[in-house]
């Protein structure tokens, strides 16, 4: 546990260089312009698209006409964009993970790597090809069980659980392996995704759960239209920020694993042979020089 929350402060401190921040408009540029690309193409017509399903819905029509009972009939108004917003999410919280991992980790480990483990040894055991098909692979995961679970979304404590969990599940396969794959080999980074499993799960659940903030800001463009050009990229950018701390403290854990692993493997290999070992081999009388006592003469019977 020392570990993990030692790599927690050191995250959060190295977030705070502005080399870090300059960084983070990177992705917030590129997932911006594809954001506000996309939502001035196809808004409109996504947003009418779902309004006619709701208003041929004989479930919605009877939710509008208790809310409008209620006094509550102008938040029919927002539910089109509310369910159009919410499907949304996961995809821009998604993106938003793999641009960090692609435009910012390469970096931020560099940064770790430089300044805390400068002499630690670069096996290069992930190539850029391995790290995107482990990417791919680890996202469709995702997205397949984010599209499964979303029933269960409608048992109000699990909406709360399930998407933050996958998309830690997600945090946690991307990010641990970005940050090893420069100085790991392909046998230690296996190694340490067996004996830190957990403790690398829970990071990414818990940058999960970071990551869920940032989706009230995006979903309250629906309530202040006249901001929602403002709110969504400020979204992006605290998601962007989030994963790169998350990076950060992924950085930290793995780098000093790997260390704290070779130390290990050095110290069992240049450890002293023990002293009862070494009497027993140079002893003449040691089973490999004994002799064949089934060979000698058996006593004569009186």
């Amino acid at each position: 546990m020392s570990l993990l929350f030692d790599s927690f402060w050191r995250a959060v401190a190295y977030g705070l260089r502005p080399r870090v921040v300059v960084l983070s408009f990177l992705p917030l540029l590129l997932m911006g312009g594809l954001a506000l690309g996309l939502g001035y193409f196809y808004w409109a017509g996504v947003l009418e698209t779902v309004n006619l399903w709701l208003e041929s819905s004989t479930l919605v029509g009877s939710i509008s006409g208790w809310l409008q009972g209620m006094g509550l009939g102008n938040l029919k108004a927002v539910l089109g964009p509310l369910i159009v917003i919410f499907a949304v999410t996961p995809l821009i919280v998604v993106f938003s993970l793999l641009a960090v991992a692609l435009m910012m980790t390469p970096a931020l480990t560099s940064l770790v790597a430089q300044r805390r483990f400068p002499a630690l040894e670069r096996k290069r055991g992930g190539s850029l090809v391995a790290s995107l098909w482990w990417s791919l692979v680890s996202t469709l995961l995702a997205l397949l069980a984010l599209v499964v679970s979303v029933p269960l979304w409608l048992i109000p404590p699990l909406i709360l659980i399930l998407p933050p969990l996958i998309w830690g599940w997600l945090t946690y396969r991307v990010m641990a392996f970005d940050a090893l794959a420069e100085h790991a080999s392909s046998e230690e980074r296996r190694e340490l995704f067996r004996r830190h499993r957990l403790s690398l799960l829970g990071i990414g659940i818990f940058c999960g759960y970071l990551g869920a903030a940032p989706s009230l800001i995006w979903a309250s463009g629906v309530l202040f239209v006249a901001a929602f050009v403002v709110l969504v990229p400020l979204a992006i950018w605290l998601y962007t920020l989030v994963f790169a701390l998350a990076s950060l403290w992924f950085a930290h854990f793995c780098l000093a694993a790997l260390q704290a692993l070779r130390a290990e493997r050095a110290a069992a290999a240049t450890a002293p042979t023990p002293p009862d070992a070494e009497i027993l081999d140079s002893s003449p009388l040691s089973l490999s020089h004994a002799p064949d006592l089934t060979d000698s003469p058996k006593p004569a019977r009186e």
